[in-house]
């Protein structure tokens, strides 16, 4: 059984129409991306993924069971979700908000214990933020803040990650640091990624399965052989695309 499955999934937004009749089966341990242009809804269907926003017809379906009957909480347990952005709406520090991926697992008036902030700052540690855990959340750059979203994640340890842009806001060094960190819980856990992404590069460097989002409904999916190839890519964006040899491997550029 496939961790998350949709069958015969329609979205649109307005007039746009995102997918149309899509079959989609993540498994464990797979890391996939989302790619296509600004516009074609890959947001929107990460989204629907999460069980954040209904589809127009269609079922999302997470351990076999339709998402829309699960209590939140289970699904919080199963399925991590990093946004586009953080809208931080109370002063907290750094603890306080790593501490939220702990809320799935606690009761209603129960409070974090020791177990909790081991995990906590084991996660601060591993994205760079172990001394500013008394920070306020506010004083964050960019960066530092979107690498404190990720420590939310692991601190929340789901099964299923789904990651909107993930390298928002980070330098090189930084990207390659997290999106190391990604792949290798997922080899070492078995944990499943989707990336939306728009650096084609980093998304043939860190995943091995790609669904195309090409308008109109139209989309793609399968192995980096399979679907980015010089014609689907340059369809995919609208612009010429060249491929050089990397090393580690292709590195495709607009001309």
């Amino acid at each position: 059984m496939a961790l998350l499955e949709t069958s015969q999934l329609d979205i649109h937004i307005g007039t746009t129409r995102v997918c149309h009749q899509l079959a989609l089966h993540l498994n464990a341990g797979e890391r996939w991306a989302i790619l296509g242009r600004n516009g074609a809804g890959k947001t929107t269907l990460l989204h629907t993924l999460a069980g954040l926003r209904r589809p127009d017809s269609g079922a999302v379906r997470l351990g076999g069971k339709p998402v829309e009957t699960l209590p939140r909480r289970r699904i919080a347990r199963q399925v991590g979700v990093l946004l586009q952005d953080h809208l931080d709406a109370f002063p907290a520090s750094v603890m306080e908000t790593v501490l939220i991926g702990r809320h799935p697992y606690l009761g209603a008036l129960q409070w974090e214990g020791p177990e909790d902030y081991a995990l906590a700052r084991a996660a601060l540690l591993a994205v760079g933020l172990d001394e500013m855990e008394n920070r306020n959340v506010a004083t964050l750059s960019g960066g530092e803040r979107r690498r404190l979203g990720i420590a939310t994640l692991l601190t929340q340890d789901p099964a299923l990650w789904l990651l909107d842009e993930p390298t928002n806001h980070l330098d090189v060094h930084q990207q390659i640091r997290i999106l190391d960190l990604l792949q290798s819980r997922s080899q070492a856990e078995q944990k499943t990624l989707l990336l939306v992404m728009h650096d084609l590069n980093l998304a043939l460097r860190y995943c091995d399965r790609f669904l195309l989002l090409f308008g109109a409904g139209e989309t793609a999916q399968g192995s980096a052989d399979e679907v980015l190839t010089r014609p689907v890519l340059e369809r995919l964006y609208g612009h010429p695309m060249h491929a050089l040899d990397g090393p580690r491997g292709p590195v495709w550029l607009p001309e």
